[in-house]
C-alpha cells in the first residue's frame, strides 16, 4: 500500500508535506495522546480540578526519576495519598518517566558521591566485584551509602521542582478546562 504525502499550507503560504502518518496520530491521537493526554482530559471534563492534577503530574515526574530502583510506585502512591492528589494521575506519569530513572541513576550516584565528599563510586565492573569478594559487608555499607546520597540529593532537587512544575502546569491546564467547558465538545474520550 503507497502512501502519498498530505500536503499541508503553512503561515507564509509555502506548503509543507507531512506523512498520513504523523498527521494522523496528532489528529486522531497517537499513543501517548490516547494513553496520556485523554485520560487527563477526561478528569477535567469531569470536574478534576486542574491544580490537583498539575500537583499529580509533578509528583509523578519527579517521583519517578528518584534514584533508588523499585521505589517509586510505593513512593508515590504514598505522598499522593498523603498530599491528596489524583493517584491515578501520578500513577500514570511515574510509570511513563521511568525510562528517564534509569537514565538518571548514575548521574545522581556521581552528584551524591561529589555532594558529600564520598568515595567515588567505581564504574568497572571488575572493581565492583573486586570490592565485593575482598570485604562483602562493606560493599554493601558503601552502596547503601551512594544510594542514600543519592536519594537525598534528589529530595533536594524534587522539594524545589515540584512546586514550580505544579505552578507552571496550573495555568495551562486551567486554560485547556475553561476551552473544555466552552466547546462542551472536547477530543473524543474512549468509554
Amino acid at each position: 500500500m503507497e502512501s502519498n504525502p498530505i500536503s499541508l499550507k503553512q503561515g507564509n503560504g509555502e506548503r509543507n508535506s507531512c506523512q498520513p502518518s504523523t498527521v494522523s496520530s496528532l489528529q486522531n491521537g497517537g499513543f501517548l495522546y490516547r494513553r496520556i493526554a485523554l485520560p487527563i482530559l477526561a478528569l477535567l471534563r469531569r470536574g478534576a480540578s486542574p491544580r490537583r492534577l498539575a500537583w499529580s503530574i509533578a509528583l509523578g515526574l519527579l517521583v519517578g526519576i528518584n534514584p533508588v530502583l523499585g521505589s517509586t510506585t510505593v513512593l508515590c502512591l504514598g505522598l499522593a495519598m498523603l498530599l491528596r492528589l489524583n493517584v491515578a494521575v501520578s500513577q500514570l506519569v511515574n510509570h511513563i518517566i521511568y525510562p528517564f530513572q534509569l537514565l538518571l541513576l548514575l548521574p545522581f550516584l556521581q552528584l551524591g558521591t561529589d555532594v558529600f565528599h564520598a568515595e567515588p563510586l567505581p564504574f568497572s565492573a571488575r572493581m565492583l566485584l573486586q570490592m565485593a569478594r575482598k570485604d562483602p559487608l562493606e560493599f554493601v555499607r558503601k552502596i547503601w551509602r551512594w544510594e542514600l546520597h543519592a536519594f537525598l540529593v534528589w529530595i533536594a532537587l524534587a522539594v524545589v521542582l515540584i512546586p514550580l512544575i505544579g505552578v507552571a502546569l496550573t495555568p495551562l491546564l486551567r486554560r485547556v478546562s475553561t476551552r473544555m467547558q466552552r466547546r462542551n465538545d472536547p477530543a473524543d474520550l474512549p468509554t
